[in-house]
């Protein structure tokens, strides 16, 4: 029996890249992408916060924390500016066009409504499954009437959030490693190592901040998988979007990103021992989400 990864749509997910796969034209491009990024955040930022006059500190304050849905739309439509930078990027040093990150045409939307049918199906089995708890009751949070009514924007913000991080990490960086090095140790370790990094914030996440990293890395290299597997970002997109609308808009840490949740959890950040205890399941959650998807990109 062969155990080795179908990873034949790779290649052609890869040949954008091959023509300008030289490493100094890869570090050129990380510095003009990491460039661009800060130079477009700021701007974006300074604009909402000359908008907002007056109320630029009480907003300021609601950013840090993710608190209201304003300050949620605010945030996870910045990540706009992220896709934006690497597609400066693309066009720039690499000669390519944008739609080349995305990988084969005729894959990526069927792998990525294949996929999100399994997310769902995924979702609904957790739902009816033996009573389960976070160590405790959930919190409402947003009254379901406005959840619903903000649940359209909500979906969309999202979506621009997961797909900038998956263009970045899945897209450019595993594609210009690819094709220049044949190894998965390499264009599969290498953008979830920087991925995992951008995920380290000791200073929300405490003692756990590791913990935290490593399941970001572990997410990253299970997604560069599913992107290898099919030749395009579908599916990757499809289980990022699905883990960050429950993460984000069903059940969300009540100290961190919780302005648009419709409930709470019953621990917040700083509670280290319940996060620590929580941590298995989610990385066993990952698991289970990225069997499914290769489930469903496989029919």
């Amino acid at each position: 029996m062969n155990w080795r990864p179908d990873y034949s749509a790779h290649a052609a997910f890869v040949a954008p890249a091959r023509n300008t796969s030289a490493l100094w034209r890869f570090f050129l491009g990380l510095f003009v992408a990491v460039v661009a990024y800060v130079a477009l955040n700021e701007l974006y930022f300074q604009t909402v916060y000359g908008l907002a006059g007056s109320a630029a500190p009480s907003l300021h304050g609601d950013l840090l924390k993710g608190a209201t849905p304003q300050a949620m739309y605010l945030l996870l439509f910045s990540f706009g500016t992220m896709t934006m930078a690497v597609v400066v990027t693309v066009r720039i040093v690499h000669r390519r066009s944008a739609g080349s990150l995305f990988g084969l045409p005729g894959r990526l939307w069927p792998s990525f409504r294949a996929v999100s049918g399994a997310m769902l199906l995924l979702g609904v089995a957790l739902a009816v499954l033996p009573p389960w708890s976070m160590g405790g009751e959930l919190t409402p949070n947003l009254p379901l009437s406005r959840w619903l009514l903000l649940l359209p924007l909500s979906l969309l913000a999202v979506l621009v959030q997961v797909s900038a991080e998956e263009i970045v990490f899945r897209g450019y960086v595993q594609q210009q490693l690819a094709a220049r090095f044949n190894s998965p140790l390499i264009w599969m370790v290498l953008p979830s190592a920087l991925f995992a990094a951008g995920h380290y914030l000791p200073a929300e996440a405490g003692e756990n901040a590791l913990m935290v990293a490593l399941w970001a890395g572990v997410f990253g290299v299970l997604m560069a998988d599913l992107t290898a597997r099919s030749g395009s970002l579908g599916p990757a997109i499809a289980v990022h979007l699905w883990n960050n609308i429950s993460a984000i808009l069903i059940v969300s840490l009540p100290d961190d990103l919780s302005g648009l949740a419709l409930y709470l959890t019953p621990f917040s950040m700083d509670d280290a021992a319940a996060l620590r205890s929580w941590l298995p399941v989610d990385f066993a959650l990952m698991l289970v989400s990225w069997l499914a998807a290769r489930l469903a990109i496989r029919r």
